[in-house]
């Protein structure tokens, strides 16, 4: 093993408590999470929305969390502010498929420690986790496209106008459809 091995195995320590909720209203995504977190030591449990997780939260304080921004019965933020109501120094990463600095800036705010942008990986979740405080991350192995950033950039304007169109395109400075066509996609690679 080389140093810098021995330095990662070093990071990924678990401490003594290794509770991990993992709230998530996508079933596959969260039980495959799930398994891969506790093939890495973690202790999961498994909730499907904020109402899940108050029930949870009510049982245990966990160490650890991995939560998704928007779920079908609420915002994840409340999560986040629960976990911290329970207990302070557990450690939030949000996850979302919906990626924006706006949303990102919130998630900071209300306590979580990383945000990442779905899909990602067990990989990925647990370095978020297991990071130092205070650490910089590692530079991301495949960074977002231009054409990602530029969408990036449309979605915040948008929710920044309240999902209003015609504001948001008169603010981008592009005509109301060719906006309308952008949202209407998904969000390039």
């Amino acid at each position: 093993m080389t140093s810098l091995d021995d330095a990662r195995a070093e990071d990924r320590t678990l401490p003594e408590d290794a509770t991990l909720l993992i709230v998530d209203d996508d079933e596959p995504l969260r039980s495959r999470l799930g398994r891969a977190m506790e093939k890495r030591g973690f202790q999961p449990i498994l909730a499907a929305g904020v109402a899940d997780a108050a029930d949870v939260l009510k049982q245990i304080s966990p160490a650890f969390a991995v939560v998704d921004l928007r779920l079908e019965d609420g915002d994840g933020l409340q999560v986040v502010n629960q976990i911290h109501d329970k207990r302070e120094d557990c450690r939030v990463v949000m996850l979302t498929g919906y990626g924006n600095i706006a949303t990102a800036v919130a998630a900071v705010k209300a306590g979580a420690i990383d945000y990442l942008s779905k899909p990602a990986d067990a990989d990925d979740v647990e370095k978020a986790l297991l990071a130092k405080p205070g650490a910089r991350p590692a530079p991301p192995e495949n960074p977002m496209s231009a054409d990602r950033v530029r969408w990036e950039h449309i979605q915040r304007v948008y929710e920044l106008c309240d999902h209003n169109v015609s504001e948001t395109a008169r603010r981008l400075g592009m005509h109301r459809r060719t906006l309308q066509r952008i949202l209407a996609k998904r969000a390039p690679r």
